[in-house]
Parts: C-alpha cells; sequence; structure tokens
C-alpha cells in the first residue's frame, strides 16, 4: 500500500465522518486529534487532510481515483459504511454519500446495499443483549488505580473480569482484517456500558450511553475513523491486501488502542455509575485519559490472550449474538 493510498483511505474515511453535516463540536476536536496523534505514528501530515475535508476543499472523485486496486475501493466502501452507522443508522444525507462512492468506486448495486444492510443491523443491535461469557482460563483482571473502594452492591471483581474480557475481544477484532470485526467493537461498548449501569442499579437507553462516550471523549464516529486510522497506519492493511492471511498479531498499534479504550471505558463506568452519576465531566475526561494510558501497559500482559482469542473467534457466530 503506498502513502497515496493511505491518504485517499483517509479521506474517504473523514468524508464519511462528516457526511450527515451534524457533527458537532466536541465530534471534530476528536477527529482532530486523531489526525495530529496519526500524523506522529505515521510520520506524515494529515491535519491538512482533516482540513481539507471539513472545509470541502477535496473531491470525493479523486480520493477514489487514487484507488488503482478492487481491494482497496472495497475496503474503502467498507469503512465509509462503517464510519457512518458508527453513531446509529445512518441518515439521508450519509445514505446519499454512500450510494454516491459506491457508484465512483464501481461497486456491484447489490453487494454494496447487502453490505449496508449487515452493518445497519449492527448499528440497531440492542444495547441490553448479554455479553460473550468471560473464559473459565481468564487471568485474573489487575487493579485499576481508580478503582472504587469496596462498598455494599455488585460482585466488582465480577465486573473487573467482564470488563477485561470485554477488552481482550475488542482487541482481538481489531487484529482480524474483516470490516465486520471493526464494525462490533461500538456495540460490544455499549452492551459493556449498559451491563455495568445496571449492576449499580440504572436503566440505561442508547442515547444516553452516546452522551456517556462523549462526555468522556469517546464520539462514536471519531472513534470508528481512530480505530481504521490506527490499523492502517500499523501496518495490518497492508498485509491483509498484499494476502498475509489473517496477519494476527501484527496490527498491535490497532489492537491495543481498542483494548484500551474500551478496558479504561468500562472503568470510568464502573467508577461513574458506582458512585451514583455524581462525577462532573471534566473528572471523568481526566479519569479516561488516565486509564488508556494505564491499559496501554495492561495491554502488553494480555497480549498473548487477545491474539488467541483473535485465532479462535467465530465472527459470524459474535455478530449474530449482537445483532438478536
Amino acid at each position: 500500500m503506498t502513502p497515496e493510498h493511505t491518504r485517499a483511505l483517509l479521506t474517504i474515511a473523514l468524508m464519511a465522518a462528516f457526511a450527515d453535516g451534524r457533527q458537532d463540536g466536541r465530534e471534530r476536536e476528536h477527529v482532530r486529534r486523531i489526525a495530529e496523534s496519526l500524523s506522529r505514528e505515521a510520520g506524515a501530515d494529515f491535519i491538512p487532510l482533516y482540513q481539507d475535508v471539513l472545509l470541502r476543499r477535496v473531491k470525493l472523485e479523486d480520493a477514489v481515483a487514487a484507488l488503482d486496486a478492487p481491494a482497496l475501493r472495497q475496503l474503502a466502501f467498507e469503512t465509509a459504511v462503517g464510519v457512518c452507522d458508527a453513531d446509529g443508522h445512518h441518515g439521508a444525507e450519509e445514505t446519499a454519500f454512500l450510494d454516491r462512492l459506491a457508484a465512483l468506486l464501481g461497486l456491484d448495486a447489490g453487494r454494496a446495499h447487502a453490505l449496508v444492510d449487515e452493518a445497519d443491523a449492527l448499528a440497531d443491535a440492542p444495547v441490553n443483549g448479554a455479553l460473550p461469557p468471560v473464559p473459565a482460563d481468564l487471568p485474573a483482571p489487575a487493579p485499576a488505580s481508580a478503582a472504587p473502594a469496596a462498598a455494599p452492591g455488585p460482585d466488582q471483581a465480577e465486573l473487573d473480569r467482564m470488563i477485561l474480557n470485554a477488552a481482550i475481544l475488542n482487541g482481538a477484532l481489531e487484529l482480524l482484517p474483516q470490516s465486520l470485526a471493526s464494525w462490533a467493537i461500538i456495540p460490544l461498548q455499549t452492551r459493556l456500558v449498559y451491563r455495568i449501569g445496571k449492576a449499580h442499579g440504572f436503566e440505561l437507553d442508547r442515547g444516553h450511553i452516546t452522551d456517556f462516550l462523549a462526555t468522556i471523549g469517546v464520539g462514536l464516529t471519531s472513534q470508528y475513523v481512530e480505530q481504521f486510522g490506527r490499523k492502517l497506519v500499523g501496518g495490518l492493511l497492508g498485509k491483509v491486501l498484499g494476502k498475509a492471511g489473517r496477519a494476527i498479531g501484527s496490527a498491535a498499534t490497532g489492537s491495543a488502542f481498542s483494548f484500551a479504550s474500551t478496558w479504561a471505558l468500562g472503568q470510568v463506568a464502573r467508577r461513574y455509575y458506582g458512585g451514583g452519576r455524581k462525577l462532573d465531566s471534566a473528572s471523568l475526561k481526566q479519569m479516561f485519559a488516565g486509564l488508556v494510558d494505564e491499559a496501554r501497559d495492561l495491554q502488553t500482559r494480555y497480549r498473548p490472550q487477545i491474539e488467541e482469542r483473535a485465532r479462535t473467534l467465530d465472527l459470524q457466530q459474535l455478530t449474530a449474538q449482537l445483532r438478536g
């Protein structure tokens, strides 16, 4: 994959993020920070690219023209679908964008619509469904520095195991090349927050969970852009397009991000709902940032479990469970 391919794919992902024309300032700021972070990791300046997309100084036709292989064009469309559906079932403006993109990419209309339907089903997955069971051989979780003090209520050790299991699963999903794997990460995170809230006596709906994620600095659309960008910069997509199989263990950057963000999200939710939802937004953001840093080190400890989960994961079964 060439630098031109990378820029074209990121351009299309950013265009998808802004396709609905209604991202608030928090979402735009998060995407801008993603561009800065990816610039440091890739050794390339993606800030002008972000500005060009935001200000509509770049054309979709030009980005598509740079993708000179069928696999790259398919990847571009699947990524755009994931971005548009990250914050829920896509709207009319996003539908128009995806239809236009599919036509420019020269994709089969029936296959394109089938992919959109598949993503919609995951985006609409009920937040109150079950999480995958915790494996019996999962090692004991490491205690979080921000863990709440012991108090009457749910079993804190069991919540720790549930959070760790979700983090390992999401880290494993990022080691898989299929777009369907990345589409499953956000539904799993929202379901994790729901389960933690319910354990503390709060019945949460999708709107509340989305607001909670945005408050701590995890916008749903921007998070998907970041997942894709880190996978792209981390080298997994180049290996996949080079027909190197599942490439397990080769995408440390993207996997570490998904593990860390999921683990930190779970720990913040546990502290927030366990404390009666009394923490303000500044405290939540500060706590989340600190826990993400802590989780990056923790990910190294659990990398063998992440890689093993990726090798044995039945993706179709998982997504069917989420949709159900």
